[in-house]
C-alpha cells in the first residue's frame, strides 16, 4: 500500500494533538494518508490500552485514514535501538511514504523526543539496500521519504513551516474528543487529573493553533520543524 503521508507516533492521540488538521487537508485532497502509531499508549493515567485502540480507531474513521497500525512498542520504554528501527524500517518500506511526520524533539514527554529520533534514523537507514527487511515473508525494497517533518506538541518550539488548517479546525477537535479517556469530555467519567484531561486543556490547543495562524494569515494553523533546510520553486507561492 502506497501512501502520500504518514505520521509515526510515539503514542495513539499524538497524531491528533500534532497534525490531524494537515490530515485531514490531504485526505480531503485526495492524498492518501495514514498513521502508524508505536505503543499503544498502555502507560497513561486514565484509560486502559484496550480503551485507547478503540479511541485510535474511532479517530481513524474520522480523519479519514487509508491505515492506522499499531507497532505495540512498550510505552515509556522503547529504545532507539537495531530492533526498534528495524520494525519502522520495515513500515517504511511497506507503506513507502513520500512524506513523514512524527514527534517533537524536544518535548515534556520523553517518548517524544526518542521517537523523533528512532524515526529519523529509520528512515535514513530504510533507504539503504544492503539492510535487508521482509514484510509477511516477501522481500522488500529500499525506500527513504523525500521529506520528514516533526510535529509540535506541548512545548513550544518556533516553527520552520507552518501549514492552515483553518477548514479542518472543527473536525481536528472531533477527532481528539475521539479519546474521551485522554482528553476532558463530560461523558468519560474518572476523578483523576492529568496535564491534558481539564477544560482549560483545550483553551491552550485553540490559543497555539491562532498563533500559528496569524503568521500567515489564517485563523488556525499546525507548525512543524525539520531537520534540514526546505526549498521549494516558487517564492510567491510563500504567504
Amino acid at each position: 500500500m502506497k501512501l502520500d503521508l504518514l505520521m509515526i507516533a510515539a503514542h495513539p492521540d499524538d497524531a491528533e494533538l500534532g497534525c490531524a488538521g494537515t490530515l485531514l487537508k490531504y485526505a480531503a485532497a485526495g492524498r492518501r494518508v495514514g498513521v502508524v502509531d508505536l505503543t499503544r499508549g498502555e502507560l497513561g493515567t486514565r484509560g486502559s490500552a484496550e480503551l485507547r485502540d478503540e479511541e485510535a480507531q474511532a479517530a481513524a474513521e474520522l480523519l479519514g485514514l487509508a491505515v492506522r497500525q499499531n507497532l505495540r512498542m512498550r510505552d515509556g520504554f522503547f529504545a532507539n535501538d537495531e530492533a526498534h528501527q528495524l520494525q519502522v524500517i520495515r513500515v517504511l518500506r511497506h507503506y513507502r511514504p513520500d512524506i513523514v511526520i512524527t514527534n517533537p524533539s524536544l518535548d515534556r514527554h520523553p517518548d517524544h523526543g526518542r521517537a523523533a529520533d528512532l524515526v529519523h534514523d529509520a528512515a535514513f537507514l530504510a533507504g539503504l539496500p544492503k539492510i535487508q527487511t521482509e514484510w509477511e515473508g516477501e522481500p522488500q525494497l529500499a525506500w527513504r521519504p523525500r521529506l520528514l517533518l516533526q510535529a509540535i506538541h506541548n512545548t513550544y518550539v518556533r516553527p520552520d513551516i507552518l501549514v492552515d488548517i483553518t477548514p479542518y479546525w472543527e473536525q481536528k477537535l472531533a477527532a481528539l474528543r475521539a479519546f474521551k479517556s485522554q482528553f476532558y469530555h463530560p461523558e468519560y467519567d474518572d476523578p483523576t487529573h492529568t496535564f491534558i484531561s481539564t477544560p482549560d486543556f483545550w483553551l491552550t490547543l485553540e490559543a497555539r493553533a491562532r498563533e500559528y495562524g496569524k503568521y500567515i494569515h489564517a485563523a488556525f494553523a499546525e507548525g512543524f520543524t525539520c531537520r534540514r533546510p526546505l526549498g521549494l520553486d516558487d517564492l510567491f507561492q510563500l504567504r
